[in-house]
């Protein structure tokens, strides 16, 4: 392989960091004679220094921008190395080390050059050609550029397994401080488009067998954390909206990474807040697959996650009245917000209650975490009598050990 084209891999693979995507493709493509398939659980992956779980080949076509967003490594205000690749070089080495068994997919994003429209045809130019000329059936995740023509977001969607809108920034006006050129019409308008196309797709589908997909692993987005300084509740808000309405696959969030120094539009931080990060996650996992809705797991009076815990116990720990849970009676929704029940559990309590009563031994083959679970649960032969009538404090002292001192004081001061 060239140096010229190993030297632009190294600029863009490294510029490309900040995208965040830590999941499995979601999409199976079938080997129909050309090279490689997808499967849902194909995509390589990779580990960051900080812990972040990234694709192996996850490039950047251009680290050129037209923009001047203070949080972005690669605004146009920055010196830093910049390069482009041809459409052909990043097609063969793609190809190239899908061969070699480098790689199980391609993560594609992009700097803005001249516009959003050229940008969006030369993307689309590279996965067209993969598909097309190529036969390259691998996972293909495609960053659709804010502002490109509806033309364009629709090529991509018969071409992308799944397709990405970051909307980045939390609200509107701060989008509009720290990314004075971008607004959130350019964002919601592609993503509208994507979510009718992926519902126009199904519905075909259902009736001529042979009619194509369109973003068949559907779409998902990218939130900053810590850039501007709206709280975990209008986060989750915002994150939830965009799963009722558009019916995204995942909310990514980010942690802001303190890049540009000096711009006193951004918070002075040093390093990324990665619990908070880790905080979110785990609350947007809740209204994935827990049933939660955002405003029970925050409310006006609880505008920050608690850094000390899990989102699913200081939700059981405000609740006490709602605890303890008798597990042979309970229905399926409440045995899912007990902590130390997860969605597998909750399902064979159920199940095998129809049988006779679940005792406290029956739990624990089932997988439950009984060190937490028993604090708020009512079942067969629980050890230990007396547990479940202990305050919210005391439960909190036994389970909640190393209290971070800074609590989410910590993120008022940074503003």
């Amino acid at each position: 392989m060239r140096d010229r084209v190993l030297k632009k891999l190294e600029v863009l693979a490294d510029a490309a960091k900040y995208d965040v995507s830590c999941s499995s493709s979601g999409s199976t493509r079938s080997n129909q004679g050309g090279l490689g398939n997808a499967m849902k659980a194909g995509i390589c992956h990779s580990f960051t220094e900080d812990g972040r779980c990234i694709s192996l080949l996850k490039v950047l076509f251009t680290n050129h921008c037209i923009y001047d967003c203070a949080y972005c490594i690669n605004r146009r205000s920055n010196e830093v190395k910049r390069t482009t690749f041809a459409v052909e070089e990043l097609i063969d080495l793609t190809v190239s080390f899908y061969r070699r068994n480098y790689i199980e997919g391609l993560f594609l994003s992009s700097g803005v050059i001249v516009s959003p429209d050229y940008t969006m045809e030369r993307l689309n130019a590279v996965v067209r050609r993969l598909r097309t000329e190529n036969r390259f059936n691998g996972y293909i995740h495609m960053k659709a550029i804010p502002g490109a023509s509806k033309e364009l977001v629709a090529e991509a969607g018969l071409h992308a397994d799944r397709i990405s809108v970051n909307i980045e920034i939390p609200s509107e006006n701060n989008l509009k401080l720290l990314a004075p050129e971008k607004d959130y019409r350019s964002v919601y308008d592609p993503m509208n488009q994507i979510h009718e196309g992926i519902l126009v797709s199904k519905e075909e589908r259902m009736k001529y067998k042979k009619a194509p997909r369109f973003a068949p692993a559907g779409q998902s987005t990218q939130l900053i954390v810590g850039a501007s300084p709206e709280p975990d509740f209008t986060i989750l808000k915002l994150a939830a909206g965009f799963y009722r309405q558009q019916n995204l696959k995942r909310v990514y969030y980010s942690g802001f990474v303190p890049v540009n120094s000096g711009d006193n539009r951004l918070p002075a931080v040093q390093q990324p807040p990665l619990n908070r990060e880790n905080r979110l996650y785990q609350a947007d996992w809740l209204m994935r697959y827990y049933q939660f809705n955002y405003d029970e797991i925050l409310d006006k009076d609880n505008l920050f996650l608690d850094p000390a815990m899990d989102p699913k116990l200081a939700y059981a720990l405000r609740n006490p009245h709602l605890f303890p849970v008798d597990i042979n009676n309970a229905p399926y929704e409440m045995i899912l917000r007990i902590p130390g029940i997860g969605v597998r559990s909750a399902k064979l309590i159920v199940a095998n209650r129809r049988f006779g009563s679940v005792s406290f031994a029956h739990l624990k083959r089932m997988g439950v975490a009984l060190n937490r679970a028993k604090y708020f649960i009512l079942c067969k032969e629980l050890p230990a009598a007396g547990l479940t009538g202990l305050k919210p404090e005391q439960i909190k002292k036994k389970l909640v050990k190393n209290v971070a001192a800074q609590g989410v004081q910590l993120c008022l001061e940074l503003y």
